[in-house]
C-alpha cells in the first residue's frame, strides 16, 4: 500500500462526505522528486504549487500551502528520491448537493508512489501512440486545470490498446489534436515546435510550462495553436511531456512513422528529468 497522509494524519481517513469524493471538487499535482545524487528536492516545485493555487481560484476554493506541508514534501523528496509524491485538494465537507458552502476546510492527501519502471525504457526508445475513439468535451471554464473529474481519462484507457502501442493519441470532439491519454503533446515542423493551445479541453502540465519557456530561452521558436491530425502526418518529430518522464519521443501514431527529435535528449538533460536505474 502506498504511503499516504490525510491531513497531515498518516493512514488518515477521508470523510464520506468530502466534496471531492462526491463530486470530484479539487485539484492534484503529481511530482517527480529528484535521483538520490541530486539535491533538488521535488523537480518544479513553484510551478506545481503555483498551478493548483491558479486552478484552486478558478473553482473558488481557498487554499495555500502551509509551512508544515512544504516541509513535509521536502522530507519525503529526502527520503524517497526518484518517486512521485502525489498532492490532492478537494473543497472539504459542506454545502447542499452541488452548491459549494461559503466556507470549508481543504482536504489535503498526500501519497508516494513509485515511478514506473517502464518510463526509463520509453525515454531510450520512444514510444507509440493509437489514435482514441474516445474524444474529449469542451469545457473552457475547466481547460487547463488537473482536476478530479477524471472520467473521460478513465473511459480513453479503459479501451484496449492496439499491439506495439504505448499510450493514446487524444481529440476532442471537433477533432482537434489536444494530448496523449497521460502527457501534453509537442509536434516539430520546419524547426518549429507546436503544441494544442489547451483553451478548451485538456490539461496544460507543469512539465509543458516548463519546456516552453526553456526552449523560448534556447531561441527555439514554440506556438500554441489549433492542431490537428493533417499536421500531425506532417511533423518531422513529436514527443510528449509529463512531470513525471520528462520528455519522451514519439516513434509513430496510427500508421505513421517519426523520426526522434535530435534535441530530445539535449533538453532532458537541461531539465535533469533523465531517469536512472
Amino acid at each position: 500500500m502506498a504511503p499516504v497522509w490525510v491531513n497531515h494524519v498518516e493512514n488518515g481517513l477521508i470523510n464520506p462526505f468530502d466534496r471531492g469524493v462526491a463530486y470530484g471538487d479539487g485539484v492534484f499535482a503529481t511530482m517527480r522528486t529528484a535521483s538520490a545524487d541530486m539535491s533538488a528536492g521535488i523537480l518544479f516545485l513553484d510551478g506545481h504549487i503555483d498551478r493548483l493555487q491558479q486552478s484552486c481560484e478558478r473553482l473558488g476554493i481557498k487554499w495555500f500551502p502551509s509551512d508544515s506541508l512544504l516541509q513535509q514534501l521536502s522530507q519525503l523528496a529526502q527520503q524517497y528520491p526518484q518517486h512521485c509524491i502525489k498532492l490532492l485538494l478537494t473543497r472539504g465537507v459542506g454545502g447542499r448537493g452541488y452548491q459549494a458552502p461559503l466556507s470549508a476546510t481543504v482536504t489535503e492527501v498526500l501519497s508516494v508512489h513509485p515511478i514506473p519502471e517502464h518510463y526509463l525504457n520509453w525515454q531510450q526508445t520512444g514510444i507509440s501512440l493509437a489514435s482514441s475513439p474516445i474524444c474529449l468535451g469542451k469545457q473552457p471554464l475547466l481547460a487547463g486545470i488537473k482536476h478530479l473529474n477524471r472520467l473521460e481519462q478513465v473511459l480513453i484507457k479503459s479501451q484496449p490498446l492496439p499491439s506495439h502501442h504505448q499510450d493514446w493519441l487524444v481529440f476532442d470532439c471537433d477533432g482537434n489534436v489536444i494530448e496523449s491519454s497521460i502527457a501534453n503533446i509537442f509536434i516539430v515542423k520546419n524547426d518549429q515546435v507546436l503544441t494544442p493551445a489547451i483553451t478548451h479541453a485538456g490539461v496544460s502540465g507543469v512539465m509543458r510550462e516548463t519546456l516552453i519557456d526553456t526552449l523560448l530561452s534556447h531561441d527555439i521558436a514554440v506556438m500554441a495553436t489549433q492542431l490537428t491530425f493533417g499536421d500531425i502526418q506532417a511533423a518531422d518529430h513529436i514527443f510528449i511531456t509529463n512531470s513525471l518522464f520528462g520528455i519522451i519521443d514519439v516513434t509513430a501514431i496510427d500508421d505513421f512513422q517519426f523520426s526522434r527529435w535530435t534535441q530530445t535528449s539535449r533538453f532532458r538533460h537541461v531539465l535533469s528529468v533523465n531517469l536512472s536505474t
